[in-house]
């Protein structure tokens, strides 16, 4: 049973800023860290939604989140067919860029600041530099490297350089990096000092962008890639761990991003439930899952296990990812899903296509409450029961309630309105993710 009035102002957006701080766990009693190590026990970083300053209300922001997430699955997709149909592209993969988090944080001694986005769906971090030949307006200065005591060009033999999937050597490292929807950044790669609120991070290795190209970037002044590579922050800061907790919509809770050892929480928040990742040669970036099936109310679907299956081309699977609203399932399973909630619900369905979502009902006018079936997706190894409001959306003054998710034609992706109020544990050494539900305000 869901009580209507708790899920009536529900609503999700992914796009957060980021407002850094410092954990207690970490000791900055001389101002700078001096080395990676002493970052061991990590950090956490507080989200507030970009929306929250807007007059909007929460229907009106998750409506604004599925038109991102929109985008996303498009972009996503297209660059996993193209990886798949051409094997250069396989040998230098696009990355799906343009995330829907910005985090603050500066560069360089002294330091400048700007937001980057926070892309789980890429590796590399860069920022606009000096001289630029061509770069998009920023509302922060451009970083000048020859203005910073700290940064130091990244040399051609060096691992990061390597790790790049398209370099060449000129004075020093250069680097072109191009993303799903045709944008892309083109420099020098460089290290230097990387300040987190008040934790100093030295030798981060990153893109000094000369030639910034798209409109992909809009939302901040560079890039900040938490993805599965080397070139990552989380592969960087040698504690391959980060986690992420977000609560539901609501101006008065937090949400968060952790980094390091601190990234799993501690013992009193219950036992975890975790899963292996897979690996896609052609898209080495993304968090892949094994999800073997789905059960609604007590009937498990009849969707076939090749429906989730990641083919040998790369295309098909399903990825967890922070930057896509809603979850998206392809649509030979959307479809088996849909049909029994519609059986379930016992309410007419509403077919005014109005809400940007796929299947909503009309909600009775002599009830305040509605009954919905449970949603259990079966990973491998975890079995994720959904609370109600993790996948039922409702909104009083348009008179419906809607499931909270889409179809799409190739990838799924697991969207964070399904993650609400969990921590979420990204492990890139055990190669596992994992889940536990909590109240994330609480952490």
């Amino acid at each position: 049973m869901a009580l209507l009035h708790s899920l009536c102002c529900l609503s999700f957006s992914a796009l957060l800023i980021v407002i850094l701080y410092v954990s207690p766990a970490i000791s900055t009693s001389r101002g700078v860290l001096g080395d990676l190590d002493k970052l061991r026990n990590g950090f956490r970083v507080t989200l507030r939604h970009v929306d929250s300053s807007k007059n909007l209300t929460k229907w009106e922001r998750m409506q604004r989140g599925i038109k991102r997430g929109n985008h996303r699955l498009q972009r996503l997709n297209a660059m996993v067919l193209a990886a798949s149909t051409d094997s250069a592209a396989v040998q230098a993969p696009v990355v799906a860029g343009n995330g829907e988090f910005l985090m603050d944080l500066s560069i360089g001694t002294p330091s400048t600041s700007y937001s980057a986005i926070l892309d789980t769906g890429s590796d590399l971090i860069w920022t606009q530099c000096k001289p630029c030949t061509q770069c998009f307006d920023q509302s922060t200065p451009i970083f000048d490297p020859e203005k910073s005591s700290t940064f130091s060009k990244l040399s051609c033999s060096s691992d990061l350089c390597s790790a790049l999937p398209q370099s060449t050597c000129n004075d020093g490292c250069e680097y072109l990096y191009t993303y799903g929807d045709y944008s892309s950044t083109q420099g020098v790669m460089g290290t230097d000092t990387f300040t987190f609120e008040k934790v100093l991070v030295p030798k981060i290795g990153f893109g000094c962008g000369e030639d910034n190209e798209g409109d992909g970037f809009s939302q901040g002044a560079g890039l900040v890639g938490l993805g599965r590579g080397p070139l990552s922050l989380v592969s960087q800061l040698k504690e391959p761990k980060f986690s992420y907790c977000l609560t539901s919509i609501d101006e008065t809770q937090k949400s968060l991003l952790m980094m390091g050892a601190i990234a799993s929480g501690n013992e009193s928040l219950g036992t975890m439930k975790t899963t292996p990742l897979i690996h896609n040669p052609s898209q080495p970036s993304f968090y892949y899952l094994s999800l073997q099936g789905i059960t609604v109310g007590s009937t498990p679907l009849p969707i076939k296990k090749s429906t989730f299956a990641l083919e040998d081309d790369g295309t098909g699977g399903v990825i967890i990812d922070s930057g896509t609203t809603i979850t998206y399932l392809e649509q030979a399973a959307f479809d088996v899903l849909k049909k029994e909630f519609v059986s379930q619900m016992g309410l007419s369905v509403d077919s005014s296509s109005s809400t940007g979502l796929d299947l909503c009902f009309s909600l009775p006018s002599d009830t305040t409450q509605v009954e919905v079936p449970k949603l259990t997706f079966h990973f491998e190894g975890a079995d994720l029961d959904l609370p109600a409001e993790n996948y039922m959306i409702a909104d009083s003054s348009s008179g419906v309630i809607c499931l909270a998710m889409g179809s799409s034609s190739g990838m799924s992706i697991f969207g964070n309105v399904q993650q609400q109020n969990m921590l979420v544990v990204h492990d890139l050494k055990k190669e596992t993710v994992s889940f536990v539900q909590t109240q994330c305000q609480n952490l």
